[in-house]
């Protein structure tokens, strides 16, 4: 298996790409440390690996508690010997559908604190432990919105910011053996709801005809007309992981079915 004998640490485990990144991981022969905020979210996850002949382990981290993140990484290494896979897929509390001129500072301004921080503290953790063993990988995924997306809010300022910082880290940690890159996706309909929806946009929910109405809309985004699933996202993040994908550092995987061209 392609990441048999590996241990990764996945922070937000929890989330819709988070439990499926982690069951893919684990799949893939890794030993999986489902790290989040919130156990009761992290438990089915770890149940549904073990049930499936897998190695899952539900650890309570806030990964803006750096000494919290620091602990953690600490953890793993000294039952595990290494920390071979770190990959953030933190909410980073993102507020869209209004014009940036219609919103409050800290609605902009706050995930990507928020996305920065996490993501600086949980590569950073990875980072010296690596180094040190002279190997390991780090991911991040992101939405691609730094391209330009008009309407979504902080997501593509908060985007930009974590794209920067990995591919200087990339710069920085290649020579160590370490290889730094990061995921775009983004409207994944397996993740969306109604519910999901109105929290970004503080607006109504829309009804099923909408709903299913933005779906398709979604589609016809694409280039291949068709949007990314899950599965798909997961199995990017595996085999980027993997030793297979050793030659790739420094860049960000377009997985979003063609949404923009990079």
């Amino acid at each position: 298996m392609s990441l048999e004998n590996k241990n990764a640490i996945v922070y937000g485990a929890g989330g819709s790409i988070g439990r499926e990144v982690a069951k893919a991981f684990a799949k893939a022969g890794a030993r999986v440390y489902c790290a989040g905020r919130t156990r009761k979210n992290l438990t089915p996850v770890v149940k549904e690996i073990t049930n499936a002949g897998g190695w899952a382990k539900a650890n309570v981290v806030n990964a803006l508690n750096e000494a919290a993140v620091e602990r953690h990484a600490k953890a793993v290494v000294a039952e595990s010997g290494s920390l071979d896979i770190s990959i953030n897929l933190i909410t980073r509390g993102d507020v869209q559908g209004t014009p940036l001129v219609d919103m409050i500072a800290d609605d902009v301004t706050g995930p990507v604190l928020t996305g920065l921080t996490t993501n600086y503290l949980t590569a950073r953790a990875a980072a010296r432990h690596m180094v040190e063993q002279g190997s390991g990988v780090i991911l991040a995924l992101n939405s691609g919105s730094a391209n330009g997306s008009p309407m979504m809010g902080a997501t593509g300022p908060a985007d930009a910011a974590i794209d920067t910082l990995f591919r200087n880290l990339a710069a920085e940690l290649g020579p160590a053996g370490v290889r730094v890159l990061g995921i775009w996706t983004a409207g994944l309909p397996e993740t969306l709801s109604p519910e999901k929806l109105a929290a970004f946009s503080g607006g109504p929910e829309m009804d099923d005809e909408a709903f299913q109405g933005l779906l398709q809309h979604l589609d016809g985004m694409r280039m291949t007309k068709k949007s990314p699933t899950l599965a798909e996202v997961a199995a990017t993040a595996t085999f980027l992981a993997s030793d297979r994908a050793g030659a790739i550092t420094g860049t960000f995987v377009n997985v979003t079915s063609g949404t923009f061209p990079s």
